[in-house]
């Protein structure tokens, strides 16, 4: 590929990468927050482990009966106006969390965030297959997903810091402080969005008419090597059912380490929460630089399974590890660190399966119905971790659980994904 080509796909990137990874790390704020409010909220609410689990994790059951309608909507609005109205209607229902005062409201606005924020992730992942062709998308897709660490290292230290010190100011709790002050950039950000994202090539006005012409001509030669599927062979795809289960094993790992990571180190006997946000940071900032240097990796060998399957079984490791050795905390980190690593370094490349696969309005409902299906796991994982926990007294049965999960998904990518594509190499850009 030539330096002019690369030269433009680095401009389309300096133009979204940045803004699409802002609007990622408000999202999952707003959707994890929770995990750092229940230092506090548990106790004034007198919510079981149980409960907080369930309710940490009925998100994902909105998230899942909403997802593909609204990928589907977002092709028929556009992108732009879409992933706008997502983050507003998100944003207001996180800050309103702060009005929970009882088990059944906590459900209803967790439900209700869930059905918010339905389709913006995958909503993303399809709009990146508007601009990037397969064998660049991996890394694109790892700096986007970087947000996720990234809001663990911003998220961390900010959450202890607000709940330590609003706590009190005006009547509010500092978990309630948490909700409002964290939800309220995802509005702004919102906005934002309606005047700088475009719904797709032809539509930016910052690219040259040559620079568009060979945007397009990338994206179409893809589109012709894959095979046409119509959108009701979509829910019948064996092959789009594995994809769903893979992401289903990697999303038990990573909302595992996502609303158990400050009771984890809080266990090991790190007491003030604002210690605890802080260290919290760690994991997520080994986590955001190993994933984009796997995610390049495999992008210039233009391989994608081992990959995977081996970041999956650092996951499994790290996360087996830490809770061997859960008592003492400079070994636990150095195992949630090593785990986080692996749970984050699967999703990117996770991602270049399906996209390399699926084109068109399947692409849409096919990235939709992965992920949704995937992310009921974000109901499953929490709610069984704290009625382990509550069974048991102890997160260690949960946390190898979610250890043998990850090891099954990088399993199946081994020894049932097929390679989706035979040439995946780059140059880097």
């Amino acid at each position: 590929m030539g330096s002019g080509e690369n030269a433009i796909y680095a401009k389309v990137s300096r133009r979204l990468v940045p803004f699409l990874f802002l609007c990622y790390v408000v999202a999952y704020l707003d959707r994890v927050n929770v995990g750092f409010a229940k230092l506090q909220m548990q106790a004034d609410l007198h919510f079981s482990d149980t409960v907080y689990g369930l309710g940490a994790g009925i998100f994902f059951i909105g998230y899942f009966l909403f997802e593909v309608p609204s990928n589907l909507l977002l092709t028929k609005t556009g992108a732009r106006i879409w992933i706008a109205r997502i983050m507003v209607t998100w944003g207001l229902i996180s800050s309103a969390m702060l009005f929970v005062d009882n088990a059944a409201t906590f459900y209803l606005l967790r439900f209700l965030l869930g059905v918010a924020e339905a389709g913006f992730f995958p909503g993303i992942i399809l709009y990146l297959t508007y601009w990037y062709p397969a064998q660049r998308r991996a890394r694109i897709v790892a700096l986007f997903m970087s947000a996720v660490a990234v809001a663990g290292i911003v998220g961390g230290p900010l959450s202890g810091w607000i709940m330590q010190a609003f706590a009190g100011r005006a009547g509010l709790a500092g978990w309630q402080w948490l909700f409002l002050l964290e939800g309220l950039p995802s509005v702004l950000v919102g906005v934002w969005t309606l005047y700088y994202l475009d719904d797709g090539i032809r539509a930016a006005a910052w690219l040259t008419e040559e620079e568009k012409s060979v945007l397009e001509r990338g994206i179409a030669a893809e589109a012709r090597g894959k095979p046409a599927m119509k959108l009701g062979q979509v829910f019948s795809s064996a092959r789009v059912w594995l994809l769903a289960l893979v992401y289903f094993c990697f999303v038990m790992g990573l909302y595992g380490v996502s609303f158990w990571l400050p009771q984890l180190i809080k266990s090991t006997g790190v007491k003030d929460v604002l210690d605890v946000g802080l260290l919290t940071a760690i994991p997520y900032t080994v986590a955001a630089l190993t994933m984009v240097l796997v995610a390049r990796h495999s992008d210039r060998t233009g391989e994608r399974r081992w990959h995977t399957a081996w970041s999956a079984v650092a996951g499994c490791a790290g996360l087996i590890v830490s809770t061997i050795y859960a008592d003492d905390t400079v070994i636990a980190m150095v195992a949630l660190s090593v785990g986080t690593a692996g749970i984050l370094s699967t999703l990117p490349l996770f991602w270049s399966l399906p996209t390399a696969l699926l084109t068109g309005t399947a692409a849409a409902a096919g990235i939709a119905m992965i992920n949704s299906i995937g992310n009921l796991a974000g109901f499953a994982s929490p709610y069984l971790v704290g009625a382990i926990k509550d069974a048991t007294h102890s997160t260690a049965t949960g946390m190898y659980l979610l250890a043998a999960s990850l090891l099954l998904g990088g399993m199946l990518v081994v020894c049932a994904v097929k390679r989706a594509q035979p040439d995946l190499a780059v140059e880097p850009a």
